[in-house]
């Protein structure tokens, strides 16, 4: 004679699933994004995401993300399978000739002149030199960072609002061959 399984790990399954599909969703996001760091909660469910750093060998750029969980979680989650990082030799090539805005001061990070104004500069968009890429504010100044370099800009390494600190990249540009 079977015997009847409650209900309750159908639910705790399917609750799980969910969240595993959120995670999937959180790291699409990152990758978009080109976010290294990602900390999102919800509730009780806090979720640190963060990708290996761009100092380490090349053995550890092909890693997933670093998924960290912290609180009370319904049931143990089984591992998600994470999205590959994409890592083709053009790309590796790009980054290699990478120039790195940094902050020159401590500060809060701002994309755009003002709330709801379009960004300074977007990932993908083509800069000058002396262009104003960001806003740092700094003890109420409101300081402008401009480039040193002309090129397209490869990536943002913060986020709106985000508190930078001296010498903290902002942006890496692929600087423009001059012929």
């Amino acid at each position: 004679m079977k015997s009847k399984k409650p209900s309750k790990p159908n639910i705790d399954q399917k609750f799980a699933d969910s969240e595993i599909q959120h995670i999937e969703h959180l790291l699409n996001f990152m990758t978009s994004h080109n976010l290294e760091e990602f900390e999102y909660s919800r509730g009780d469910l806090k979720i640190r995401l963060k990708k290996p750093s761009a100092n380490s060998n090349a053995s550890r750029q092909l890693a997933a993300p670093e998924i960290i969980i912290a609180g009370a979680a319904p049931a143990a989650l089984p591992s998600a399978p994470a999205p590959a990082a994409p890592a083709s030799a053009p790309e590796a090539r790009s980054t290699e000739d990478m120039h790195l805005v940094k902050s020159p001061i401590v500060g809060t990070y701002y994309e755009s002149p003002s709330p709801g104004s379009a960004a300074f500069v977007k990932v993908g968009g083509f800069i000058e030199t002396g262009q104003t890429l960001c806003i740092v504010e700094a003890m109420k100044l409101m300081n402008e960072i401009e480039s040193d370099v002309s090129g397209e800009v490869l990536r943002i390494f913060v986020e709106n609002g985000q508190p930078v600190e001296y010498g903290q990249p902002l942006f890496g540009i692929r600087p423009s061959r001059k012929k």
